[in-house]
């Protein structure tokens, strides 16, 4: 298995006229397969609520996707399942996939009870995770319908970053409406996974679907960005670097001697990654100059190797002085499904604030967007709400959900 690493600049002309420049860098990271391409093993734990709100059909459903999602393991993979209500218990120890009919049945056997902590439920999984996360591929799926009421949402985040450590991966599910989408959001992104909305009971089983289908996808774990940048070259100073696909999510940078190094997770087989960088692009001599290397720093599972490194990329732009600009459309949309994001967030912003008619207009100008990049899902979505808000009318607790889901992602 290897990387694949290709990046463009927005407009890779630059003005040799102007003291600096501001240009966009994509960058697109996923794993190649071989000529004889395997399935790395799977270390899966489902950490499921099963609170008393979660009676009846929602908890049914939510069985019946992990119980498919079971089906779906072949021999290598290993299964953990942990419920929790306002504590947590282990409902599968981590294991082999050798007999799944008795982890269907474990499964089938949980019962709705009690309040909602998902931090305990997050701990006891990310142990039970870590049993079998040798030479696999370590995902969690925490699923809840309410809010953190018996726990702690900034252990949550510490929970995740934990796991981050230890190359797990965390994928947070939100069933219903009740659900605290901020909290599950950041668990995810800083997890390296996705958030997906349940919103109705017969979802569930495409939603767990949607994201199992992801994570048999990775080939290579624990990745890291690196970027050595030129001498008058430099990041910009507020949010540098974004992921804008398959979601978005703002990532942080840390810098390590003369790099800048930026976590990506787990890498895809048929799905890149692609990150938006900001850069400030200062005078070079005329004609084509390197601006940037890159490089990436990755786990090999099945090879049982770790601290791999990619080779080095360079990326250049052409300083000229008579300046044409020389847009790259595919790079402008990715600049768009960030402004996306942005805009959203801004709206949700001012909606907390009380600021109805400028949430209406950020969701409007994001609803526009979308529409610019070709999101007409997004587009809908986003426009019902700004028409909602100019109505007068209150958003529910789903459309402000979907809001936030159709600002991260295209719509399936």
């Amino acid at each position: 298995m290897k990387v694949g690493l290709q990046a463009a600049v927005n407009d890779a002309r630059v003005d040799l006229n102007q003291a600096s420049s501001q240009r966009q860098l994509a960058i697109s990271v996923g794993a190649i397969a071989g000529a004889q391409p395997q399935n790395v093993p799977l270390n899966l734990c489902l950490i499921l609520d099963h609170s008393g709100s979660m009676k009846g059909e929602p908890l049914e459903t939510v069985k019946k996707a992990a119980q498919q999602l079971v089906e779906k393991l072949t021999p290598g993979d290993r299964i953990s399942v942990v419920a929790f209500d306002h504590r947590a218990k282990i409902v599968v120890p981590n294991q082999t996939i050798d007999d799944p009919t008795k982890v269907i049945k474990l499964i089938g056997g949980l019962k709705a009870d009690g309040g909602t902590a998902i931090d305990e439920g997050l701990k006891l999984g990310i142990e039970e995770l870590a049993k079998g996360k040798h030479n696999t591929v370590s995902q969690a799926f925490v699923l809840t319908d309410g809010e953190n009421e018996h726990g702690d949402n900034k252990r949550c985040i510490k929970l995740s970053e934990l796991a981050t450590e230890y190359s797990m991966t965390l994928n947070s599910l939100g069933f219903g409406e009740h659900w605290n989408s901020e909290i599950l959001e950041k668990m995810a992104d800083v997890g390296g996974g996705t958030m997906r909305y349940i919103e109705k009971a017969e979802d569930a089983v495409n939603q767990f679907n949607f994201i199992f289908n992801r994570i048999q996808a990775v080939g290579l774990t624990n990745a890291y960005l690196l970027f050595s940048l030129t001498p008058k070259i430099r990041l910009a100073e507020l949010k540098p670097v974004a992921q804008v696909a398959p979601d978005t999510i703002e990532l942080p940078v840390q810098e390590e001697g003369d790099k800048y190094v930026v976590r990506l997770g787990d890498l895809m087989k048929d799905v890149s990654r692609v990150i938006l960088a900001n850069l400030y692009v200062g005078q070079l001599p005329e004609g084509e100059q390197i601006i940037t290397s890159l490089q990436v720093r990755y786990d090999d599972p099945m090879l049982g190797k770790v601290g791999l490194l990619s080779d080095s990329v360079p990326v250049t732009a052409n300083f000229v002085r008579s300046y044409q600009p020389a847009p790259n459309a595919e790079v402008q949309q990715h600049i768009l499904a960030l402004a996306k994001y942005r805009q959203t967030q801004l709206a949700e912003q001012k909606l907390q604030q009380g600021d109805r008619t400028g949430a209406a207009t950020m969701l409007q100008t994001a609803a526009k967007t979308a529409l610019q990049m070709g999101d007409r899902g997004a587009a809908t979505v986003l426009q019902t709400s700004a028409t909602r808000l100019q109505a007068g009318e209150e958003l529910s607790e789903a459309d402000k959900k979907k809001t936030r889901i159709v600002s991260k992602t295209i719509l399936q």
